[in-house]
């Protein structure tokens, strides 16, 4: 997800192209794996989570080891829109192995754990991708780590019995209920504050986590090195956050107040990080202080999103709400790289703030298991 960004500045030089021209890219991707989240949660309850899971990740793999290979401009985007398949599946199938093969009790630690090796992941992928792509270029930057991305597909595959679950509902126990159908799901009002709060705080990570490093270069006077890690940093910020997220969330019922009481202070960090007059090191702290908060809403976020499940249907709410990453994230690059192409850096991270702030309404909606 993150292997482009450090790349951007060296793919514009050699391919020609703008900032809106590769946040396009990121775009696209998104364009795909919001819609295809959707389908891969009605796939999720109906053929298991584990079988997806690996379906996704040898697409994703292969697609952005493709890139490296791309001719042109023109062929990445079709290869980002099978990334973005690919990535579809993650948030459906992972969620609903967690929520079927762990005890409710142990929810907020297991979802803060997964959270946490994903930000490691987002943590050494900046670093990783603009090491490789200084030293060799951005071609060979995506090839090994699309690379890398098969040979975990391949590793899951070889012990693919730990990931095994059977997400579907049959109905056939004496008093289950059916399971809800994708329309009845779409329908319910607390599912789509849900999934309007992703959209909104997608925004905010497009903003934090890939355009940020650019931002920062551009606007703030940060040398390459300073912004990649302020990008590492938002992720370290954000690995911690969730560690303590998870221990409060099975702590407590209060969960949407967690939620609020984060976004509230995560936008302020951004609103500072983009504005006050400070030494640019100290607007990356702010920007690892907006992880920080972000991260301790993580794992009480994914209560409650579990907690709106309805049995059996697992898989489509995760699908549907977490569509809402995509979505918000489509159209936030282009507008991130327009304002890097006008000159207006400081609107990237203030971009990032503001629907932050607009979150906290969705978080307080989100605050009970409907009936």
């Amino acid at each position: 997800l993150l292997a482009l960004a450090p790349l951007f500045l060296m793919m514009r030089a050699d391919l020609g192209v703008s900032f809106v021209d590769l946040g396009l890219l990121l775009s696209v991707f998104y364009l795909f794996s919001g819609v295809g989240q959707v389908v891969a949660g009605i796939l999720v309850d109906r053929f298991g989570a584990h079988r997806l899971l690996l379906c996704g990740l040898a697409l994703q793999g292969a697609a952005t080891a493709a890139m490296g290979f791309a001719p042109r401009y023109e062929a990445l985007l079709p290869l980002a829109a099978l990334a973005g398949l690919g990535n579809s599946v993650y948030h459906p199938a992972d969620l609903s192995i967690l929520s079927h093969r762990v005890a409710p009790g142990r929810l907020g630690r297991a979802f803060a754990a997964h959270v946490i090796a994903g930000s490691i992941g987002f943590a050494l992928s900046p670093i990783l991708s603009g090491a490789i792509g200084a030293a060799h270029g951005w071609r060979a930057s995506l090839a090994i780590l699309g690379g890398v991305v098969l040979m975990i597909g391949a590793a899951l595959f070889v012990f693919r019995d730990a990931l095994s679950c059977e997400t579907a509902d049959d109905g056939t126990a004496a008093d289950a209920r059916p399971a809800p159908g994708f329309l009845t799901i779409l329908a319910m009002p607390v599912v789509l504050m849900a999934f309007l709060y992703f959209v909104l705080t997608s925004i905010a990570l497009s903003s934090f986590q890939s355009f940020s490093i650019v931002a920062l270069q551009k606007g703030f006077g940060a040398s390459v090195a300073l912004a990649t890690f302020a990008a590492a940093l938002y992720q370290i910020g954000n690995s911690v956050g969730v560690a303590l997220g998870g221990a409060v969330a099975d702590r407590t019922d209060q969960h949407h107040v967690i939620a609020m009481g984060g976004l509230a202070a995560a936008s302020a960090f951004g609103f500072l990080a983009a504005f006050a007059p400070v030494p640019v090191v100290v607007t990356v702290g702010l920007i690892g202080a907006v992880g920080l908060a972000l991260g301790l809403t993580t794992p009480s976020r994914d209560v409650l999103v579990r907690a709106v499940a309805p049995k059996g249907a697992t898989g489509k709410v995760f699908g549907v709400v977490y569509s809402g990453y995509d979505i918000g994230a489509l159209g936030a690059p282009v507008l991130f790289g327009l304002a890097l192409d006008h000159n207006l850096p400081h609107l990237v991270l203030a971009g990032g703030a503001i629907p932050l702030g607009l979150a906290v309404l969705t978080a307080f909606a989100v605050r009970r298991r409907p009936d």
